[in-house]
């Protein structure tokens, strides 16, 4: 189906800011553009605070006053190039306050500077750390899911087959499994909205140094072998109709499924690449968090 006149709006205004593709940007150029956009959420909350996970800088976010919270790690999206705890501050607060837990929010190192498997890394560490560090985050090391946008639904993956602490539950949006841009949809969204073929495979560029293995399981999820997959924690696969990442992620919720992983795959037609974060302009976006929000919260609360 076409674009949603929601959607369609929200496009004609990002294509009268003007800015160049990010495959004829530098990093921090488009960085900074991206940054200086960013205003300070409104929404209310009980708590944030930041916090050092480990030597990886991260955001606990706590809806209320209680011990012993659930906890949502989140990585945030943005081709492991751009994008920052303050990029997904909004996600966060609402996911927070919907889910009724607490998000601690990742500031995983980002490419160039940082390239694979450093974000990967990060994503690992952090929740390690978390895992070990209960009782200082007030959290149940016991109640924990991983969730993540994007490159951020990649690292949420990739926490998933690796497992190095129990995972009650994966949150994938839009997820990227698969490096080496394969499928359909690159070809069919090749010109986006938002996302597109060339800025996707810049991204992956950046992120992944000269001559490594595109479909090693730390970058490529949607490569692992079955035995990474089985026992995986039970998903959610969010993706949108119109972005070159959609058929990856649908076809690795089908990959969890036929390895056993309770897993819904819900497409939201209409929609386009980094809808999710748009909650407040896009209906779909309210529906999507809503979604996502209670379905992690009935896992960590199960």
């Amino acid at each position: 189906m076409p674009l949603h006149p929601q959607s369609q709006f929200i496009i004609n205004f990002i294509d009268s800011l003007g800015d160049k593709p990010f495959e004829e940007d530098t990093p921090q150029n488009a960085r900074d553009i991206r940054n200086a956009r960013t205003t300070p959420s409104t929404l209310p909350i009980f708590e944030t605070k930041d916090i050092d996970a480990g030597g990886v800088p991260a955001r606990l976010y706590k809806p209320n006053n209680n011990t012993n919270l659930p906890l949502l790690v989140y990585y945030h999206g943005g081709g492991w190039v751009i994008g920052n705890l303050d990029s997904h501050d909004a996600v966060c607060r609402s996911l927070a306050n919907k889910m009724g837990h607490a998000v601690l929010s990742v500031d995983y190192r980002l490419a160039p500077e940082h390239p694979w498997p450093a974000a990967a890394e990060d994503a690992l560490c952090s929740l390690r750390w978390a895992y070990d560090n209960a009782d200082e985050l007030g959290i149940n090391p016991d109640r924990i899911a991983v969730g993540g946008d994007s490159a951020g639904g990649n690292l949420a993956a990739v926490v998933s087959q690796q497992r190095p602490v129990p995972l009650v539950f994966q949150m994938l949006i839009y997820p990227a499994t698969d490096m080496t841009q394969s499928f359909a949809s690159h070809q069919e969204n090749a010109a986006g909205p938002v996302l597109t073929k060339g800025a996707m495979a810049w991204f992956i560029g950046h992120y992944m140094p000269k001559g490594s293995d595109l479909k090693d399981p730390l970058a490529s999820p949607g490569f692992s072998p079955d035995n990474l997959l089985k026992g995986a924690p039970p998903a959610l696969v969010i993706t949108a109709e119109h972005d070159p990442l959609r058929d990856e992620g649908e076809a690795y919720g089908r990959r969890l499924i036929e390895n056993g992983v309770p897993t819904s795959i819900i497409r939201y037609n209409g929609m386009f690449h980094s809808f999710f974060g748009m909650a407040g302009l896009l209906d779909d976006a309210d529906t999507a968090q809503v979604l996502a929000a209670s379905m992690t919260a009935k896992a960590l609360s199960a």
